[in-house]
């Protein structure tokens, strides 16, 4: 039983079926396939780059996720996501990135080489001491009282992957927003946002969260091929971003540099995607996950994963010797759950799951815990047999 498939995704069958269907043509006629299939053509004037794959993918995305397709931008991955934003915006010595001690390594990482580079510093604070014990009112005063005059950017994740706790991302964007009211446009605050583990169980819009630029994988939740991702941002955003990678996604640079001049235009989000050669099949079958989510329907899939880890949480705390760690509140909490066995670490305790048939899985923190992960691929009797295989070994 998989319990871990928030980790990495196994293909439904709409998308292996794309991905299929775009590995024929690329095996038939490479060259053709790329060449009119990323809008290459269009970039000689030779067709229209509407008619390209990865439009296709990024009108999916938008449609979604609540924003505009020309404001998303297509990515590998959260990791490369994040690295894109951190590292294309424009910071300097003085300026200060605030950040959560409850990130991810590729979070951390990617503030600490964008400051490194940039002469600025970052800091981390805590919004909760106990993860199970965590308040939405607590977090926004905590990170209110840490915005300082030095803070350019506040660097956060939706669903914290070490905790299982949900951020109240609306009410934490609007403390920053109260912290801008009086700033000048150039010493704005700007949440970047680690969106992974919400993106795709939320009954949320992303383009709703107030943040100014999120990243998140697509291969997980959503159940895109492996291998994907976007990053968002409202059009005017991208402007205070630079490029890292060159991009074969937009005609605008391509036709700068043949006329020997930079782009005269501010950045746009297709400027942002990493050219390079890609497996073309998995990026433009995005689009069947993103359909794929619209058929089941947003609040359907959100309520099915809510009850499940609803339930999965229930059970689990009436197991003596075993402490649920996630909030068993649903504001505070989404599709994963993270507990101690008592007297066992988490990496005993996966592995005697394991021996029972369930596959759970360790949070990747210097503090560690089990995890279980109920998802679509889940239902009732499931959960039932995972708590009472957790009941086995306590």
């Amino acid at each position: 039983m998989h319990f871990s498939q928030f980790y990495i995704v196994s293909h439904p069958r709409p998308v292996r079926e794309a991905i299929e269907r775009y590995r024929r043509m690329l095996d038939a006629n490479p060259f053709a396939t790329v060449e009119h299939g990323m809008g290459f053509a269009a970039f000689l004037g030779q067709q229209s780059q509407d008619v390209a794959f990865p439009v296709r993918v990024q009108q999916a995305a938008a449609q979604y996720l609540g924003g505009r397709p020309d404001e998303v931008a297509l990515t590998d991955s959260t990791t490369t996501g994040l690295a894109l934003i951190y590292n294309g915006l424009t910071l300097t010595p003085g300026d200060e990135i605030l950040t959560t001690t409850h990130d991810h390594y590729v979070h951390h990482e990617a503030i600490r080489l964008a400051a490194e580079r940039n002469g600025a510093s970052w800091r981390r604070i805590a919004l909760y001491d106990a993860p199970e014990a965590a308040a939405a009112e607590q977090m926004v005063e905590r990170l209110r009282g840490a915005i300082g005059a030095r803070t350019r950017v506040v660097g956060l994740t939706w669903v914290h992957s070490g905790t299982g706790v949900k951020l109240p991302m609306r009410a934490l964007t609007q403390a920053v927003a109260e912290a801008n009211r009086h700033r000048g446009e150039h010493e704005r605050v700007l949440v970047v946002l680690d969106a992974v583990h919400g993106f795709g169980n939320q009954d949320v819009p992303l383009a709703g969260l107030g943040v100014d630029f999120a990243a998140a994988g697509t291969h997980k939740w959503i159940f895109a091929p492996r291998g994907t991702g976007i990053i968002w941002a409202p059009e005017k955003n991208w402007a205070l971003l630079r490029p890292t990678i060159p991009s074969f996604y937009s005609s605008e640079p391509f036709a700068a540099w043949e006329d020997g001049h930079p782009p005269q235009t501010p950045t746009r989000a297709a400027w942002v995607s990493p050219g390079g050669f890609k497996a073309y099949e998995h990026q433009w079958a995005m689009a069947e996950a993103f359909e794929f989510h619209r058929r089941i329907g947003r609040a359907r899939i959100a309520a099915r994963i809510a009850a499940l880890n609803t339930q999965c949480k229930e059970a689990l705390a009436a197991i003596p010797r075993v402490k649920v760690l996630t909030p068993r509140d649903a504001a505070l909490s989404a599709g994963i759950i993270c507990f101690e066995v008592q007297g066992r670490t988490p990496e005993e305790t996966v592995q005697r799951l394991l021996e029972r048939k369930v596959i759970a899985s360790t949070s990747p923190y210097k503090v560690t815990h089990a995890r279980l992960a109920p998802s679509l691929v889940n239902d009732e009797r499931q959960v039932e047999a995972a708590a009472r295989a957790v009941y086995e070994i306590a």
